[in-house]
């Protein structure tokens, strides 16, 4: 099947579906990405068109095959210590003068596989040393949150990850799990993945949080859902907390009740 086998008509029921799921604003420019992800549905159902595919997941027939529409569409792209600024203002900024009366909590909101909230970890772990700490990592995709979970990843994903955390913190895969690392199980178990549809209330009871990192996901989102998404959010903050964004992305007309402490890291009054 190619992207000739999806009319303009079909593509803008995608559009609009994963906008009401997610708040993704879908380009046009991505019917080529919905059709490589999609068509391998359409076999599995053995349907002639993404028309039928749509009846299907709009009339319920299928309730979790929407859950996997909404898998395939959404981009998780992650590394280890992405834009490691952030970690270093984190760890120099943040951290130094915590003094520990109750655990220090970090919430990775759009943690995608893991990586982010285990960079989090990592630095948490080395900074703060027997002090307390917890993260919250969240995802939309139940399929990136399992393999955050496990935490088991390819040895090509070390880069980025400074050695003296890799012998810290990562156990080489042997004999058949060769070519892999995972995170050990200490650090997995300081962090708890949930699923969270950011663009709705969170009814998780999640509690409150030092740090939000909202890092690489607003770019997929229009203004009106930015601002849902943040006002979403704010309420987990604490006073004086720190809400750290990507470093494409701006909360410029979005939010007035965060101070800018930095072009990206801004603070709760």
């Amino acid at each position: 099947m190619s992207e000739s086998a999806i009319s303009d008509q079909e593509f803008a029921l995608f559009q609009r579906l994963i906008y009401k799921i997610a708040g993704i604003s879908l380009s046009d420019s991505k019917k080529v990405l919905l059709v490589g992800r999609l068509q391998k549905r359409l076999r599995h159902y053995q349907l002639d068109s993404y028309s039928q595919y749509y009846r299907m997941l709009a009339n319920g027939e299928h309730p979790e095959e929407l859950q996997v529409m909404v898998d395939l569409l959404t981009t998780n792209e992650t590394y280890f210590f992405r834009e490691p600024k952030h970690f270093d203002f984190l760890r120099q900024h943040i951290l130094r003068g915590w003094r520990g009366e109750r655990p220090f909590r970090v919430w990775s909101a759009a943690s995608s596989s893991g990586e982010e909230a285990y960079t989090i970890a990592m630095v948490l772990a080395d900074t703060l040393a027997s002090k307390a700490w917890e993260i919250v990592g969240s995802d939309i995709s139940t399929q990136v949150l399992d393999k955050a979970r496990q935490g088991h990843y390819p040895m090509t994903r070390i880069d980025g990850i400074p050695r003296p955390f890799l012998s810290k913190f990562c156990r080489k895969g042997v004999r058949s799990q060769e070519g892999t690392f995972l995170i050990n199980a200490e650090l997995r178990a300081r962090v708890n993945f949930l699923q969270v549809n950011l663009t709705q209330p969170v009814t998780a009871d999640v509690g409150l949080f030092d740090v939000i990192f909202l890092r690489n996901v607003m770019i997929y989102f229009d203004n009106d859902t930015k601002r849902r998404v943040v006002s979403h959010l704010l309420p987990h903050l604490r006073p004086g907390g720190h809400f750290i964004i990507g470093h494409s992305e701006t909360l410029n007309g979005i939010v007035s009740s965060l101070r800018q402490v930095s072009p990206t890291i801004y603070r709760k009054e």
